[in-house]
């Protein structure tokens, strides 16, 4: 896909092969509240993309962004990001998403971000995200259901 073609697909998220082994991706624009005083994005900003793209890829596989009852309670465990390059405002980012690893209460999702509005692919950030399923009630890990589970193993395998 070429720069162009990419520019037309701000805001959009759906599976993808473009990327191995990445199997979803989702793209946005660099809003200027989103750079620092120098014109690039504050380190901070990036999270949100990444959450962008976790949420659109659960959102693909049919769970609505509060559908907790389905899907259970994740929180955060862990959250790393390595930086590679800066973007700036009114890019174009690609945040390509896949679950590395569904454990017994836990899930891991990996990212990462290009620049895709000026057809470079330029490799901006990487991120790995671990969340837990939890009974918020009791504060304790639960399992994931074996509903999301094989929801999540089937469309993996596709990619």
């Amino acid at each position: 896909m070429t720069g162009g073609e990419r520019r037309q697909l701000t805001g959009i998220a759906g599976p993808t092969t473009e990327r191995p082994p990445f199997s979803f991706s989702a793209a946005t624009r660099v809003a200027f509240s989103d750079t620092d005083a120098q014109g690039i994005v504050y380190y901070g900003r990036y999270a949100p993309y990444f959450d962008m793209a976790r949420v659109e890829y659960w959102r693909h596989l049919g769970f609505a962004a509060h559908d907790d009852v389905a899907r259970g309670e994740f929180v955060m465990r862990a959250f790393e990001i390595t930086y590679n390059a800066p973007a700036a405002f009114d890019d174009v980012l690609e945040v390509f998403c896949r679950v590395a690893k569904v454990g017994r209460t836990s899930i891991v999702f990996e990212f990462d971000v290009v620049l895709a509005g000026d057809g470079s692919d330029k490799h901006l950030a990487s991120a790995t995200q671990t969340m837990v399923n939890v009974d918020l009630d009791a504060r304790r890990p639960e399992p994931i259901d074996d509903r999301v589970r094989a929801l999540v193993d089937a469309f993996e395998a596709m990619g």
